[in-house]
């Protein structure tokens, strides 16, 4: 077999020969990590050459460990030693790298020469040292399962005095395993010695419905009832049986349609389409009430249903499928830390459209602008370009760079041009104009591990997974109003999430049950699409579009697909990927157009000075938006001008309402002004805790959110005649002033009921329920993520992914 020559590119490896029928790693395959520096493996050679390509008409026969690529790279190559740049590292392959990844505890070098002679990193106080210095949440400290590459985390030196934690439950005396205390009496024995099953209660169970219930409970085949033998331990099974007796001959035994006569008995059937009522009745299935009855649409008839699809799919004759028939071929985009690469869903073309990132996990799109968003962790910030443009360094636009700690999450409001994002390291949940210019933190309590992220915008609603000690998922408007929990029993590790807006359902992947399951967007109607420890080790990223189901998955180094409806034809898209996380689909259908209400407003963005925010659409009677302003301000009476916050001097959460006294620092004067409200321990105000309707502002020429107008006294005080003479008595001075000013009181009180009287009869407003609190204390800095075994895995790329020649070089 010959060599086409090629001029060598400076990444190879000088003088690395490879076997002549397989090369089970490929460094010019953007999906297959280098084996630079491997020994010589077994089998032929080839001669040394340059770098070469093996026609398609002369390559091997695809197998198992040679798949059908369009082409196949090889190796060897001789050249020039490379020179790197003064901010580069030179590694012992002869690689350069940024310098900054530099002792980061990433194989950046692919030989790891970029970690060697790295000083031994120092853990945070609230994580737990492996024996080979490894950093893990001391949480996960003696939990059963070993997160230390080491299994140093799961030792009898360090588990022996390990007391388990109020929310733990202990495996007994003579073991260290704690498990959550949710699987007390689950039915299934979790520790070794049965202790979490030890002392249930055992209830009477309910039969299947192809099996008989004694009368002791006991569950016996149906078949063997009125079979003339004792089954049951009560003899029930044998109870008011006849026989001998056809019932159908008379009356058709009862039966609206078919009645079948039994060798003991009888029973009624239905035809298709029909179903027993009550055992002898027929009525109409309504077949539409399964959600998965359909790709899509489901229309129930008399006797039977029929499927439809939504605009801008078309129906598959063969699979009975909706597929995408408008727009471009859809494509999956998803971020491996380093790069952002991407897959053509229909031509399985392979590229690379973002090169020399830093610490990449979460990322999502705007369609109708062909933008990219991503946050990058190392460099704490959120980015955005062009996608055709996103290559160039000079192209990457930088949105936030200023209080992100871990942006673990990412999402973006394509019709009212937001972008919102997670922050596990601030424990937030923010928002932000998609130039970034305007930003507003919409939760910060009762937030342990926010990870990803997903946004509604025809409804209004957004959704986040949190992976901390009480796990769960939840929902809010996207304006932080009606926040709910979707999901918080049998869910652990929830990572990644994502919506299918067409059927309304959420599908999510957790990483520690290694399931994959959905709900609809009201938490109801659960399912669990699989669950499988060898398809889903340690899934992070998901998808979904059409009728397949998309993840990432860590320990895998893998892409996989199924079926969304039944966790069905699971397959590999890609394999070998380094460390892919975060995924989206790019596709028109995947975000619908709507109208924006902020811009349909007779003014302009809403009329709100800061921010104007999409509304939860829970009934017709919902707002279509709402005003926001920024953390360090106060939404006014008329819900859309901003105002100082008030400076809180107590940080006590009070059950009762307080009374303070504001002043007023945006119109003219010094009056004061008593306003009531909750107290919620913070010392910023929430960005609904508008200014009730209560509060007295006069109105004042509308100003910049940071450029209130100063305040000037305009009160005077009357004393007597000039000269201060002490002549009239003390009675006469107290009449003097007191009767004035009981006058001007009454009458601010009269006109101050009266346009609170008017106000409510004439403005729609909105109660808040989401202070903004302080922040914690930061956690230590960490590129990686939780959750993690680094166990050496072999992978063998697949007959899925044709390359693009623009990839080579890619590692």
């Amino acid at each position: 077999m010959g060599c086409i020559p090629k001029s060598c590119d400076t990444d190879c490896v000088p003088g690395l020969a490879v076997p002549r029928a397989r090369h089970p790693r490929n460094p010019y395959h953007p999906a297959l990590p280098p084996d630079r520096g491997c020994p010589r493996p077994r089998g032929r050679w080839l001669q040394r050459c340059s770098l070469s390509l093996i026609p398609v008409d002369r390559s091997p026969r695809p197998g198992p460990h040679f798949p059908r690529i369009l082409l196949t790279p090889l190796l060897p190559c001789a050249g020039p030693v490379k020179e790197c740049e003064e901010d580069q590292f030179r590694c012992r392959n002869e690689r350069c790298i940024p310098s900054v990844w530099r002792c980061d505890e990433d194989n950046d070098c692919s030989d790891n020469s970029d970690e060697d002679d790295c000083p031994k990193k120092t853990c945070a106080d609230s994580d737990f040292t492996c024996d080979n210095g490894h950093c893990i949440h001391e949480q996960w400290k003696c939990d059963g399962e070993e997160e230390c590459p080491d299994g140093s985390d799961e030792s009898e030196a360090t588990c022996t005095k390990q007391v388990c934690p109020a929310e733990k439950l202990s495996c007994g005396p003579t073991s260290h395993k704690c498990v959550p205390a949710s699987w007390r009496c689950d039915g299934e024995k979790d520790c070794e010695s049965g202790a979490d099953e030890a002392g249930c209660a055992t209830s009477l169970g309910t039969c299947r419905g192809d099996e008989f219930q004694c009368g002791d409970g006991t569950c016996v085949p149906a078949i063997k009832r009125c079979n003339q033998e004792q089954d049951c331990p009560d003899r029930s099974d044998e109870a008011g049986c006849l026989q001998g007796l056809n019932e159908c001959l008379h009356n058709n035994g009862g039966c609206s349609h078919i009645c079948t006569d039994l060798k003991i008995g009888f029973e009624c059937a239905c035809p298709a389409g029909y179903r027993l009522l009550d055992q002898k009745t027929c009525g109409d299935i309504d077949e539409c009430e399964d959600p998965d009855a359909c790709s899509q649409i489901c229309v129930n008839y008399k006797g039977y249903f029929k499927c439809e699809c939504h605009p801008g799919y078309e129906m598959d004759t063969l699979t009975k499928n909706c597929k995408a028939v408008a727009g471009r071929s859809p494509s999956l985009i998803f971020t491996n830390r380093h790069e952002v690469r991407r897959i053509d869903l229909v031509k399985r073309d392979y590229s690379r459209l973002i090169p020399m990132l830093k610490n990449v996990v979460a990322l999502d799109v705007e369609v109708a602008t062909n933008r990219i968003y991503w946050c990058d962790l190392s460099y704490r910030k959120i980015y955005s370009a062009y996608m055709d443009k996103a290559s160039d360094p000079a192209e990457q636009e930088v949105l936030i760079d200023e209080q992100l700690h871990s942006p673990e999450g990412l999402a973006v409001d394509w019709v009212h041009k937001h972008i919102y994002w997670t922050d596990s390291g601030n424990k937030t949940i923010s928002v932000a104009t998609v130039d970034g210019g305007r930003r507003r933190t919409l939760f910060s309590h009762d937030l342990s591990e926010p990870r990803a992220i997903a946004v509604d915008p025809l409804r209004g609603f957004m959704y986040w997974s949190d992976w901390g000690y009480q796990a769960k998922i939840e929902k809010s408007g996207l304006n932080g109003v009606d926040r709910q929990t979707l999901v918080s029993d049998g869910i652990e590790w929830p990572n990644g999430i994502t919506l299918d807006l067409l059927n309304q359902r959420l599908y999510w992947v957790d990483s520690k049950l290694h399931q994959l399951s959905s709900t609809d967007f009201s938490g109801g109607n659960r399912k669990m699409l699989i669950s499988s420890p060898d398809f889903l080790s340690h899934p992070f990223g998901i998808a979904v579009f059409e009728d397949k189901v998309f993840w990432t998955d860590l320990e895998n180094e893998a892409i996989f697909s199924a079926n969304r409806l039944n966790g069905l034809e699971i397959s590999v898209l890609a394999e070998n990927l380094n460390n892919p996380h975060d995924i989206v689909i790019f596709h028109e259908l995947k975000q619908p157009r709507a109208a924006d209400a902020c811009e349909l407003s007779a003014q302009p963005n809403g009329g709100c000075e800061y921010l104007c925010l999409p509304a939860p659409q829970i009934s017709s009677h919902s707002p279509k938006y709402t005003c926001a302003c920024p953390d360090t301000m106060w939404l006014g009476p008329d819900m859309k001008r901003c105002y100082r916050a008030p400076q809180s001097t107590s940080t006590t959460t009070l059950a009762s309402t307080t009374t303070r006294t504001v002043a007023d620092t945006r119109a003219p004067g010094t009056t004061v002004h008593s306003t009531t409200y909750q107290n919620h321990s913070t010392e910023t105000p929430s960005l609904a805790a508008a200014v009730p309707s209560s509060v007295s502002v006069p109105r004042a020429p509308s100003t910049s959110p940071s450029a209130p107008s100063p305040a000037t006294s305009n009160h005077s005080q009357h004393y007597g005649n000039e000269g201060g003479r002490m002549g009239s008595t003390v009675t006469a001075a107290v009449i003097g002033i007191v009767v004035p000013m009981a006058v001007i009181a009454l009458l601010c009180m009269s006109g101050y009921l009266i346009w609170r009287n008017w106000k409510r009869k004439n403005t729609k407003s909105m109660n808040f329920d989401n202070p903004v609190y302080r922040k914690t204390t930061e956690e230590e800095d960490e590129d990686e993520l939780h959750i993690g075994r680094s166990a050496q895995i072999g992978h063998v790329y697949p007959a899925r992914v044709a390359l693009s020649l623009e990839d080579d070089g890619l590692p």
